[in-house]
């Protein structure tokens, strides 16, 4: 369907054993499939059957805009564009955002703002989803609390932030459930509105 809304998924980081087979990118990407959604997931530059090598978030960058670049050439007609991250990866999403102005949502799934600086989100051009655990000792809630407080600040766009009680950094069981119903539900009243 040319006409479906494209979304891409990041996977968190490659020196950390991130793939695109993690459990919460696999989980995103069949969240959005089951949307309806064109979604691509992929590994970043040196992971699994991926040429090169890791690059200080710089060339996965570069990943995440030709991945973006190939999906919108495949579904010209698509009027939603969406980028979704799990920690590293929503520390590339949140980056491609600022690039990309056609991106009308996001996720960003425990962004890691104790380890990478988010200031480059001044101002963040869209409105999404950041879902943290309260349980997180990756990336701690008072930093994440801290990053959406500074997102909370700026006009013209509205940060959702959930957090799920209990649940720490990959959303172990129980938890997955919540966090995917959770991005889904937010993104289904995304989709009716028409506002960004």
């Amino acid at each position: 369907n040319r006409d479906a809304p494209i979304a891409i998924v990041l996977h968190p980081h490659p020196q950390y054993g991130g793939t695109m087979n993690n459990r919460i990118v696999y989980n995103l990407h069949y969240a959005f499939h089951n949307m309806g959604f064109n979604v691509l997931r992929f590994n970043f530059r040196g992971v699994g059957r991926s040429q090169g090598e890791y690059d200080e978030g710089i060339g996965e960058l570069s990943d995440a805009a030709s991945a973006l670049d190939y999906l919108q050439s495949m579904n010209q007609n698509a009027k939603h564009c969406w980028v979704a991250g799990f920690s590293f990866g929503a520390w590339i999403g949140m980056q491609l955002l600022m690039r990309r102005p056609e991106i009308t949502g996001f996720i960003s799934v425990s962004p890691p703002a104790n380890s990478y600086d988010f200031s480059f989100l001044a101002p963040c051009p869209s409105s999404g989803l950041i879902i943290s655990g309260t349980a997180d000792r990756v990336a701690p809630p008072e930093d994440t609390h801290e990053l959406v407080e500074r997102l909370h600040e700026q006009k013209g766009i509205t940060i959702t932030h959930s957090e799920i009680n209990g649940a720490g950094h990959f959303f172990e069981e129980p938890h997955m459930d919540d966090m995917i119903g959770q991005v889904t539900e937010y993104v289904k009243r995304r989709l009716t509105e028409t506002t960004r």
